[in-house]
């Protein structure tokens, strides 16, 4: 060949950025398998299909190839990878060595590309592209040549929608690939496909999704499939283009499956090189017979095939009847299960209850997986995790109940009329501060009504104060199995991060230790107010209620007997009075209590001037165990006997005051049983004489009905207003003591455990009208809820070390505040069917609205508007490193009490369920435990002490299923730890009642644990310490234990640095 010397030595001379690619190589010519000569440095030039070899970098060109009509052979050896460069002439091949692995396989990549054949098929490659491009655009552009009638008869949308099922998924399809071709025969290739979209409106590729990485075959069956959510826009003219991968270092590659746009392909130094790419229409694979199409995959340019793609497309509902032996030898290395994400809501009971759950859960995401069982059979189970409004709504009514039960009681303070200097400046000091902090719950609540992002808080937010009460990651994580030859079953387990005041922190520890400390404190108060037990200011609260609840009733039903007496109706008298009767009942019941009496002579004292005719301390206070029991008390009685004496009071008053409601109720009775007697007998004489209307009226010698029980049910008002004027200021001068002796801490503590009792709740009502909905059609199920209530189980894996052990205590409390929360179930009278609270913070009643088809299934005691009660329980082990620091150097007293004490309460549910239900209600499993062996194991590992044992979780979890039982796992911030305790237990239920192939275990364990099949974490969520994932980000300040105990010294430097760096922090 003849060529210009001097061009080419001026080409080999010029600026380094004018070359395709340039560096240093060792190079030598080999005949067969011999070198030549050994391998010498040279430095190398491409520029096109010319390659230059040069002594250095600054030396003329001494050797220059014409890389046409021959191929590389790459070698790869434990050392490095070397490249022979063969020619089709004969002549000696070509030894290229590059000082790294990426540098060689670079280089590859470089001068495989360097050839007038592979421009040739780029250039055909190019043009195929446009030419469908150009098809795409025909029909676009037509159209705009069209009169305006008949563009608009063509409708909308403009393209071919894909058939589909109501609230399934529009397109899924799985893949696997045949014969990919390698760099050399040698390599092992580790594959993973990439999903892009091109939307026929836009011409716009989108990267969509990609599968998971198989390793070590070059026919890959690819257990990821792809999904195409309801709301996705996907039409039959639209494109997707799949692009092969092989993974050269997999640690280094991360596959993010979220939608970004794909402008170029991935370089080839990040660890993965590109295989071969290919692209179809769905219409194509939706309108195939065998619903499969088989494409051939080609390099970049178009040119070299580099293997096949089989593309199935998958049907949800179907179950594989197959064997699973004809793949079993393909998946041997293979590490994941079918799985493929959709966004379809899915519920065992039917289409009816779409709506009552998609107005609870919202952003669904599922995913598809398909196991062998032990008998060679498939098994499908679809896993779900869904976010819910609850997370934002259950708080902000919850807020607002506070807010308004702050308002009465503070007008309650002020109705307490005049009081002494002293009790004037204390009620003064009490409004300010609860003034304050009714300020602070309406700003929260404004700003939350602002909040239009997400519908639950990440774990990166829980320090905000805006969004303190809402939990953090609160989500349902549903398993559906589709088994063979078991009846499909679903498992609930209700994931969010543990209930704490994470903003206020736990410097001083969480609510459990506060209360405490705040209870004894406020015991030797007694000097500035009077003391009253926690009990005796929750009965105050219920009585205040039970006054707000029930005069109005009883106004109400008063109205009604007159109203029916003015008609002259019997019937409808007698029911008025007998409901009448009923809550008046109720009402004089209220104030039996001793706490009223003691009240009132205590708000006697504090009034500017008062007599007493007897001691202070009021006499039946010892006799009946009193409420007024600390010693300081007599001594503030004495300490107001220095107010001037104005009037006397007399303690026998309340009790005559008290007494004339129930004797006007029975006025009332009487005289309504007189006016229905004589309309009795004047009923008979009417029948036996046929008297005129004239005689009629004659005969009602009481006169008009109306007027003779008009000053009855007037006087009963006038009595009971005055029992609710005494009795709602005795009960406020109770709440003014238990806010006067612990001002500010009362209230502070109050919002610490709101805010744990808001996060606790949201879940519980998540997890309430869950259970609720999938076990519409389980009588046995409906019958335990309302004659025994539900379990709630709740697994803590919070360590009792460092802040987590406040966290855990704060927990401890809101679990144990939800037993004051009842359930109301209603039939829905609107298309909204979120819950509505009402109550005070000792009592709530939480009622769920279902549709009338739904509501129509429930017993009659529950339609009836029976209170359904909660039974939860607590148990807690700790799992990470810093558990491992509270066993050998901390105390792990905490979490043994609190497994200890939910022990009891579990034994009594347990005990409870016995005694009123038959044991058929209960759900059948294959794994036959009997309950109380199982309680008796529980209660062994509780008493046994054992480090990080966590039999005691699985046990409490097994128990609770078998109990019809509503299943919480909790951790910081319900992401690590969470996830592997859920996907562990998910797994085990597989293994113990679905028969899942015990070769398979793990495989399924690492398939719901794959970060590449979940996507990507956000970079933003900071990942908890303590995780057991595969790369397991380090502690903060915490190093690893097994290293500290090596030596003595190193632990003493790690504990003055940990200390330093803690200081630090709270400072």
């Amino acid at each position: 060949m003849r060529f210009n010397t001097k061009d080419l030595a001026s080409l080999a001379r010029r600026p380094s950025g004018c070359f395709d690619k340039e560096g240093k190589l060792k190079i030598c010519r080999v005949v067969g398998d011999e070198k030549l000569i050994e391998p010498r440095e040279r430095w190398c030039r491409l520029k096109g299909n010319l390659l230059f070899l040069m002594k250095n970098k600054s030396s003329e060109a001494s050797e220059v190839l014409i890389l046409e009509r021959c191929w590389i052979v790459e070698f790869r050896s434990k050392t490095g990878v070397s490249i022979v460069l063969k020619f089709q002439s004969g002549e000696p091949d070509l030894y290229l060595e590059a000082a790294s692995k990426p540098d060689c396989e670079s280089w590859a990549v470089a001068l495989g590309q360097a050839n007038s054949e592979g421009l040739r098929n780029k250039i055909q490659q190019l043009r195929r592209l446009i030419m469908e491009i150009k098809e795409e655009r025909s029909s676009d552009e037509a159209r705009q040549f069209l009169p305006s009638s008949q563009v608009d008869s063509l409708g909308e949308p403009q393209f071919t929608s894909i058939q589909r099922i109501a609230n399934e998924p529009k397109l899924e399809f799985s893949l696997a690939c045949k014969d990919l071709a390698a760099a050399t025969r040698d390599r092992k290739l580790n594959t993973f496909i990439q999903v892009s979209v091109v939307h026929p409106a836009e011409h716009i590729l989108t990267r969509y999704s990609s599968t998971e990485i198989v390793e070590g075959t070059r026919d890959p069956l690819f257990l990821t499939g792809v999904t195409f959510p309801p709301e996705y826009p996907i039409y039959e003219e639209t494109k997707i283009k799949l692009t092969v991968y092989d993974v050269k270092d997999k640690s280094q590659d991360t596959v993010r499956t979220s939608v970004l746009p794909d402008h170029k392909e991935p370089r080839a130094d990040v660890g993965r090189s590109f295989l071969g790419c290919t692209t179809f229409r769905v219409g194509d694979l939706v309108k195939s017979k065998e619903q499969q199409l088989t494409l051939t995959l080609r390099t970049s340019d178009g040119g070299r095939t580099v293997g096949t793609i089989e593309v199935n497309l998958v049907k949800m509902g179907e179950l594989e009847d197959g064997e699973t032996d004809h793949i079993t030898t393909d998946t041997q290395d293979q590490k994941c299960a079918l799985v493929r994400e959709c966004t379809a809501t899915e519920g065992v009971s039917g289409k009816d209850n779409l709506p009552s759950l998609n107005a609870v859960l919202k952003n669904p995401i599922c995913k598809l997986y398909r196991f062998p069982t032990s008998d060679n059979k498939w098994m499908r189970i679809r896993e779900q995790m869904a976010e819910t409004t609850l997370s934002f709504h259950v708080p902000k009514e919850l807020i607002n109940l506070h807010i308004k039960e702050d308002m009465r009681r503070n007008q309650e303070l002020k109705d307490l009329g005049e009081l002494a200097p002293h009790w004037d400046n204390m009620r003064k000091s009490v409004i300010a501060h609860c003034d304050q902090m009714l300020s602070m719950y309406q700003d929260t609540l404004a700003e939350l009504g602002k909040h239009a992002g997400s519908s639950f808080k990440s774990s990166c937010s829980k320090g905000e104060k805006t969004l303190e009460f809402i939990p953090i990651n609160l989500h349902l994580q549903r398993m559906h199995v589709h088994s063979p030859r078991l009846k499909d079953a679903l498992y609930d387990v209700i994931t969010v991060g543990a209930p704490a005041a994470h903003f206020q922190g736990f410097k001083n520890g969480g609510l459990r230790k506060l209360l405490s400390k705040f209870e004894a404190e406020r015991r030797n108060t007694g000097y500035q107010c009077i003391y009253y037990s926690p009990e005796n200011t929750a009965k105050a609260k219920e009585v205040l209620s039970n006054i707000n609840h029930l005069q109005p009733l009883i106004s109400s039903h008063a109205d009604l007997l007159l109203n029916s007496a003015s008609q002259h109706s019997p019937d409808s008298l007698k029911n008025s009075l007998k409901m009448l009767s009923e809550k008046t009942e109720l009402f004089v019941h209220a104030f039996k209590d001793q706490l009223v009496r003691s009240a009132l002579l205590a708000l006697y004292t504090a009034r500017p001037g008062c007599v007493l005719k007897q001691p202070a301390v009021p006499r039946n206070s010892a006799e009946e165990g009193g409420d007024l029991q600390h010693q300081d008390h007599p001594s503030q009685i004495k300490r107001q006997d220095s107010i001037p004496h104005h009037s006397e009071y007399d303690e026998e008053e309340w009790d005559r005051v008290w007494a004339n409601v129930g004797k006007s109720l029975n006025c009332v009775i009487a005289m309504v049983d007189r006016l229905l007697e004589k309309d009795n007998i004047s009923n008979i004489k009417e029948g036996e004489n046929d008297p005129s209307a004239a005689d009629c009226k004659v005969l009602h010698t009481g006169g008009d009905w109306y007027e003779q029980l008009y000053p009855l049910v007037i006087t009963l008002k006038d009595c009971m207003g005055e029992v609710v004027t005494r009795a709602k200021q005795s009960m406020a001068f109770v709440l003014l003591q238990e806010l006067a002796c612990g001002l500010p801490q009362c209230l502070m503590l109050t919002l610490r455990r709101d805010i744990v009792f808001s996060q606790a709740l949201a879940g519980l009502v998540c997890g309430f009208i869950i259970k609720l909905h999938t076990g519409l059609h389980d009588q046995g199920f409906l019958q335990q809820l309302h004659t025994v209530g539900l379990l709630v189980q709740y697994e803590g894996l919070l360590s009792t070390y460092s802040e987590e052990a406040g966290m855990l205590e704060d927990m401890a409390v809101g679990i144990s505040d939800l037993q004051k929360v009842m359930f109301k179930v209603i039939e829905a009278k609107s298309e909204d069917f979120l819950p509505v609270i009402t109550g005070r913070r000792e009592h709530y009643v939480i009622e769920v609205q279902l549709p009338a088809k739904m509501f129509e299934l429930l017993p009659q005691e529950i339609k009836q508007g029976k209170l359904l009660r909660m039974y939860p329980v607590l148990f807690n082990v700790g799992i990470n490193e810093q558990q491992t620091l509270a066993e050998r150097f901390g105390d792990t007293t905490l979490q043994e009490n609190i497994n200890q004490e939910n022990l009891e309460l579990l034994k009594e549910y347990y005990k409870l369920f016995t005694e009123k239900m038959p044991p058929d209600c209960l759900p059948h499993f294959q794994e036959q435990n009997d309950l109380k062996g199982l309680l008796e194991n529980l209660h062994q590992n509780i008493q046994a002490k054992k480090r990080k044992n966590v039999e005691i979780v699985w046990l409490a979890a097994m128990i609770c299923r078998k109990l019809n039982g509503v299943r919480f796992t909790c951790c910081k911030s319900a992401k690590d730890r969470t996830s592997m305790s859920v996907t562990l237990e998910q797994c085990s239920i597989l293994r113990d009642e679905h028969q899942l192939h015990k070769d398979f275990f793990i495989r399924a364990l690492d398939c719901m644990r794959s970060r590449q099949t979940q996507g990507a974490l956000n970079e933003s969520d900071d990942p908890e310490t303590g995780c057991l994932t595969d790369n397991k980000p380090t502690s903060r300040h915490f190093y690893p234990v097994a290293l500290l105990l090596v030596s003595s010294h190193l632990l003493v430097v790690w504990l003055i640095l940990s200390l330093a760096l803690l200081l630090a922090k709270y400072q």
